[in-house]
């Protein structure tokens, strides 16, 4: 039976179903052979729809930090997965950017299968900073399909721009679309504007941007950091270096080792920085900053790399954020 739990979380229970190596002889009678995007076929990725492999999935991870990211877990030759996928796809089109439907075919990825200790498919899952959310595992009702559209979607979004996850997921063309763009004039304009808006680079962002998009995070924080040297007062370079900034550090750190050193060294700076970026990535700004705030106290000499760690970590939320505010106040009175 399939509910959707009071965090707002479909589940469905599948007993006894075997996801490595059983044999599905009701599979085999859905089963298709036509390309993805041909009659037949499956629905083809395109606009805000990827297609991820084992391969590429810790980039997505990685990715989930610049805007969130949802996951279906499907079979891609089963066509008792297709509607499902058409109108996830159609719910992130109408977000214009705001998120990301990533697909992962279950035969070819028994790996990630695994780690994400998946009991039913399709499976489906967000990732924020990093983190993985279930949302529904096993096929789900119109009924929670329509939850997830007006309920569980805009959560997500609203609690990732709240850890300063703001970033809009590039629209990837399709063959479609090369198709719909014939007989339009030079500046790819139409008589009607029939697709999703595409996110809009800043002039000078474009290296940048691309080298955050292939998780060249090093590379994309100084690419940033040039940026703000030409002009200070860009907001957004100054938020985006910060989140690459943040994962070129941390990443890919083992959390629970970082977390342990942290707890075995309360007076190493390093350590602290580390647990701080920690809690950043996982969207606890206000750990993260009363944690640096709180080694302050008690660590004067160590106020200028605090006080520089901590104004990166206020480039991320809007300047609005109570969080940010608070931080901030705390900071300068420490300083002074």
């Amino acid at each position: 039976m399939t509910q959707i739990n009071k965090g707002g979380k479909a589940q469905r229970s599948t007993a006894g179903l075997n996801l490595a190596g059983a044999v599905d002889l009701e599979g085999l009678k859905h089963k298709v052979t036509a390309p993805a995007g041909q009659e037949g076929g499956a629905p083809a990725a395109g606009g805000y729809v990827v297609d991820v492999d084992t391969a590429g999935f810790d980039s997505m991870v990685r990715t989930s930090a610049t805007y969130p990211i949802l996951l279906l877990m499907w079979q891609e030759d089963d066509n008792r997965y297709f509607d499902l996928a058409r109108k996830l796809a159609d719910m992130v089109t109408e977000m214009k950017g705001q998120m990301q439907l990533a697909r992962m075919d279950i035969a070819s990825n028994p790996q990630v299968v695994q780690a994400l200790q998946m009991q039913g498919a399709p499976a489906l899952y967000a990732f924020i900073g990093g983190r993985p959310m279930p949302i529904v595992q096993g096929m789900p009702t119109d009924e929670e399909l329509r939850q997830i559209k007006e309920q569980i979607l805009p959560q997500l979004v609203a609690a990732a721009q709240q850890s300063g996850i703001t970033g809009t997921a590039p629209y990837m063309g399709n063959e479609s679309d090369q198709a719909n763009r014939e007989g339009q004039g030079q500046d790819g304009s139409s008589g009607n504007d029939r697709g999703p808006s595409h996110p809009q680079i800043p002039a000078g962002h474009e290296e940048a941007y691309q080298l955050a998009q292939e998780g060249k995070y090093h590379q994309a924080a100084a690419a940033y950091h040039k940026i703000m040297e030409s002009d200070p007062h860009d907001v957004l370079a100054a938020r985006e270096h910060a989140k690459a900034a943040l994962l070129d550090r941390n990443g890919e750190s083992d959390v629970r080792a970082v977390r342990k050193a942290a707890g075995d060294a309360p007076d190493d700076l390093q350590a602290q920085l580390d647990v701080a970026d920690i809690d950043m990535i996982g969207g606890h700004l206000e750990d993260a900053c009363n944690r640096l705030l709180d080694f302050l106290t008690t660590h004067r000499e160590s106020k200028d790399l605090i006080r520089q760690r901590l104004l990166e970590y206020f480039a991320i939320p809007e300047a609005s954020d109570e969080r940010v505010r608070q931080a901030r106040a705390r900071l300068a009175t420490l300083m002074y």
